[in-house]
């Protein structure tokens, strides 16, 4: 699992209107009506074709831990599609997103300034061009350590820099030991 992948993913679940179904056999005939049939239910997950009938037909309804949290993930990855895609254009657009994190940042800047990483807790309104290149990012698989980079641009440009009013020769901003993080539209 990826800390910023998921982190955005759960931002985006922040905006659905409606919970996402709980139960076992639910989320199983949620993933038949998505993937138009049982078949490909059977081969996402890793089970038989028969299993996947048996829990639509409520013949099953407790999955074991590892079915479980993959049926989850699977729902929520395609729940209120349409919700999501506004809000992640909200954020791209107008809205930006804030990040909220505990982590050793610091930056490489001429000799003689203070650029030692240090233990910082930041909430930090990212703007709009940030929460596209993240998203955009995200759905092209990039990996953690590439949305990593785009976040610590981002805080270079606005939490450092503020938007160029100070800190103009400030090279890189590092972003480690992450302590906490979280997402918010």
């Amino acid at each position: 699992m990826s800390l910023f992948g998921d982190g955005l993913e759960a931002a985006m679940q922040k905006a659905f209107t409606r919970p996402a179904p709980k139960s076992a056999p639910a989320q199983m005939r949620y993933l038949v009506k998505q993937l138009k049939g049982t078949r490909a239910v059977a081969q996402l997950l890793r089970v038989s074709q028969r299993t996947v009938e048996r829990y639509v037909k409520d013949q099953i309804k407790k999955p074991r831990p590892d079915l479980a949290a993959r049926l989850e993930r699977e729902v929520k990855k395609r729940w209120q599609p349409q919700v999501r895609a506004r809000a992640r254009q909200r954020a791209a657009t107008t809205g930006g997103i804030i990040i909220d994190t505990r982590a050793r940042i610091g930056y490489t800047a001429p000799i003689g300034s203070t650029d030692e990483d240090r233990l910082r807790h930041l909430t930090v309104a990212l703007p709009p061009q940030y929460a596209a290149r993240l998203f955009d990012a995200q759905a092209a698989g990039a990996t953690d350590q590439q949305l990593r980079e785009i976040t610590a641009e981002g805080l270079k440009e606005v939490y450092f820099q503020d938007g160029g009013r100070r800190a103009g020769q400030l090279e890189e901003v590092r972003f480690t030991d992450i302590d906490h993080l979280d997402f918010d539209l």
